[in-house]
């Protein structure tokens, strides 16, 4: 079901740990079990560093790479550590070290400031509780944004982390940068908009159906070299559905081989209605990027931000104008072009108000505006024109696929030779086809969704949320100390958990 947080980031709460001195090593341990709070670092707001601890400095004389940092509930022995060339403990030790370092002590208790997801607040606030901690709600300072976590991010609780639809789109948004706290979340959306465009592109209905085949073995966790990519597997099979439902609208299945009829259109035969049906898609795309830039510095700025900005509704106004202007030209409508002429005169002229302000103003202010102007005009027609790639890499799939299909059927009425010939034809050049068509729709549906969508939707970009949550190794001795070398020594593979004793 639908839910109106689904389509902003998660909601954050600014929060401080608050602890007894002596409960404040156990409070942050099981803050790192819990994975799901930020703790501000000394060294965060510019202040000094904080001084190098004991575990950092042995760490340092390891001189060992980074790795993995491992956290000890209980106390370690650093020396033991170092001699035993625990790199892994002892980075978590100096993890540790710096957050203790950076908390405000007031008596006999300490506190950290952080955040934390308002939805896990509860469960984390119980759990620290048990070692003598609390976790308090603060006011968040004005100017102040709050990290950013997508629904559905990696980032999220290990054990409410979401594996959908949504979880499998968020690379794409994620790659190109960090969505403002402020701003909707286009994970969705883009996702749709990306499979989409790279259907129309690899419109071919057995290259979609191997594409879903990849899908369902990356789901299996198959190869396991490629476990990390299972996660990925809807995305894989929305693209894969995408391209089998073109192919199926353009008759292509492995080419053109006959097999399935031509329910709109076969690209090689009809390629302007096809290159009008992308640009006409591009248009559409482009318009719903305005309204989600204009609903973005809404939120970001208030009413002035979203009416002066040019991706707001200044902005807007330009492109639905240029939009009238080429429709006249189109359907020989006069009055189209002189509605278009006006509204983009008004578009100009709020965006020319809101480019001037953010100038240094005077003769210097006035040219760098009108710079901008004619660049943001200049960029709309270039945007639109530049969704034409749909069209034309669609073409290049299906020019591939028909001379793959030419060379087969032609050796295929030589003999039996022959058709050993055509079989190794047809499923070579499928397999060139597959490899290089989904390689280069890939990557043109991508920049289409950055250079042209999303450069509309964000104008400045958030901070990524990062919690603190190395691994908690529970031993069954001192950490690093005897029980943890004779555990070792007696398995043969490190020191033993709670659960394993």
């Amino acid at each position: 079901m639908f839910r109106a947080e689904s389509v902003v980031p998660v909601r954050m709460r600014r929060v401080a740990v608050v602890a007894p001195e002596p409960a404040l090593r156990e409070t942050l341990v099981r803050i790192a079990e819990a994975g799901c709070v930020e703790i501000d670092l000394a060294v965060d707001g510019g202040g000094p560093s904080v001084r190098r601890g004991p575990a950092a400095s042995r760490l340092q004389r390891l001189r060992a790479g980074p790795g993995p940092a491992v956290l000890s509930a209980a106390p370690p022995d650093l020396d033991a550590l170092e001699r035993e060339g625990r790199a892994d403990l002892l980075a978590g030790e100096a993890q540790l070290e710096e957050r203790l370092g950076g908390a405000v002590r007031h008596g006999a208790v300490a506190a950290l400031a952080g955040w934390c997801p308002e939805a896990e607040m509860e469960a984390t606030a119980a759990r620290i509780a048990g070692a003598g901690g609390a976790l308090v709600p603060l006011p968040t300072r004005r100017g102040v944004d709050p990290p950013t976590l997508l629904t559905g991010a990696a980032e999220g609780p290990p054990d409410r982390r979401p594996r959908t639809v949504r979880r499998s789109f968020t690379p794409l948004v994620t790659t190109y940068g960090t969505v403002p706290y402020a701003d909707r979340d286009p994970t969705l959306p883009a996702g749709i908009a990306y499979v989409v465009m790279f259907g129309l592109m690899f419109g071919d209905a057995g290259h979609g159906l191997l594409l879903l085949a990849l899908a369902l073995v990356l789901r299996a966790g198959r190869p396991r070299r490629a476990a990390a990519l299972r996660p990925l597997w809807p995305f894989v099979a929305a693209a894969g559905l995408a391209s089998a439902l073109a192919g199926l609208a353009y008759g292509e299945f492995f080419g053109p081989t006959g097999v399935l009829p031509v329910l709109w259109l076969a690209p090689l035969d009809e390629p302007t209605r096809l290159l009008t049906a992308a640009v006409g898609l591009g248009a559409v795309l482009l318009a719903l990027a305005y309204g989600a830039g204009i609903v973005n510095r809404l939120r970001e700025g208030g009413p002035a931000a979203a009416l002066y900005a040019t991706s707001g509704v200044a902005g807007a106004a330009v492109y639905l104008g240029l939009a009238a202007l080429a429709g006249s030209v189109w359907l020989g409508q006069a009055v189209y072009g002189v509605v278009g002429a006006g509204v983009v005169a008004v578009g100009l002229a709020f965006a020319g108000v809101g480019v001037y302000a953010g100038t240094a103003g005077g003769a210097g202010g006035a040219v760098q505006t009108g710079v901008q102007l004619f660049d943001a005009v200049v960029r709309i027609g270039s945007n639109v024109v530049s969704f034409a790639r749909l069209a034309a890499f669609g073409l290049t799939h299906a020019a591939l696929g028909a001379i793959v299909w030419d060379g087969t059927t032609s050796s295929a009425g030589r003999g039996p030779a022959g058709v050993a010939v055509a079989t190794l034809v047809f499923l070579l050049g499928n397999a060139l086809a597959f490899a290089l068509e989904a390689l280069v729709a890939g990557v043109q549906a991508l920049r289409l969704e950055f250079y042209e969508l999303f450069s509309r939707l964000f104008e400045t970009e958030g901070r990524p949320f990062r919690p603190w949550r190395p691994p908690v190794q529970h031993l069954t001795g001192p950490a690093g100390g005897t029980g943890a070398s004779e555990a070792r020594a007696a398995t043969g593979r490190g020191p033993v958990r709670k659960e394993e004793a």
